[in-house]
């Protein structure tokens, strides 16, 4: 059996039609402000999406942009050049060169699909609108126009306080902390080899500036010969006498029986 529906409170007619009259009213009663421009500007969010601006140097010529565009309204021409190598013995190396970026304005609509998809942050959004023309085919600008566009893009905003590190700066800060401790080791090696020298130096110049203590090598000055002791078990006479005859040696003698 089916449960019975709620019941539904009874609409009083044309209350729809006063709370519109009521915004209404409310709107009219405000203070109107007129945007005197052109001479006052209008202060514009942060991503606003005016024009699209080219950072020359960042572009290598991927073509995604142009291929991506739903609308094909950007075009590109390049050509290859060779470079030689960086080292001797090396292979020449070629590379895209860019001749022609342009974005027909007339065709874009403000997707931003070509500046999600390029892998090397060559393209910007800009808040610049101001670049309208009384021509149709005007309204294709190239390199050089973007790339003035692009000196018209904002700062992106600053990261929440809180929000954890992006992965290319922390990736940026280990290498860069890493070669720090490299090279600060090699300048603490470079000091103790300084060090050591310096003292090897100071001890040769004692040594070479105190002859009498002879070569250091040698454990100082040369040792004088030591006179050759007495045999053992034979006294030694007293200062002044002279020495007594050896002893006799010892052992059987020739007659004695």
């Amino acid at each position: 059996m089916a449960e019975p529906l709620p019941p539904t409170r009874s609409r009083i007619p044309g209350s729809g039609l006063a709370k519109g009259l009521a915004v209404t009213l409310r709107t009219m009663t405000k203070k109107t402000v007129t945007a005197q421009y052109p001479e006052a500007q209008p202060e514009l969010p942060p991503r606003t999406r005016g024009v699209i601006g080219l950072f020359e140097e960042n572009c290598t010529v991927c073509m995604l942009c142009a291929r991506e565009c739903p609308d094909w309204c950007i075009y590109i021409d390049s050509h290859k050049e060779t470079v030689p190598p960086a080292a001797p013995g090396g292979r020449e190396r070629s590379r895209n060169v860019l001749d022609r970026f342009a974005i027909d304005f007339s065709l874009c609509m403000y997707c931003g699909i070509c500046i999600e998809v390029c892998p090397f942050d060559a393209l910007f959004w800009s808040p610049e609108f101001e670049y309208a023309e009384t021509d149709i085919h005007e309204l294709t600008h190239e390199r050089d126009k973007l790339r003035e566009w692009m000196w018209t893009v904002p700062a992106p905003p600053a990261l929440d306080p809180a929000a954890e590190e992006p992965k290319e700066i922390a990736a940026a800060r280990k290498t860069a902390d890493k070669l720090a401790a490299e090279q600060a080791a090699r300048a603490e090696a470079a000091e103790a080899e300084a060090a050591q020298a310096k003292a090897v130096e100071t001890e040769s110049g004692a040594a070479q500036a105190d002859p009498a203590q002879g070569d250091p090598a040698q454990g100082g000055q040369a040792a004088a010969p030591s006179e050759p002791s007495d045999p053992p078990g034979q006294p030694s006479a007293p200062p002044g006498q002279p020495e007594p005859p050896a002893a006799p040696p010892s052992g059987p003698q020739e007659g004695q029986s």
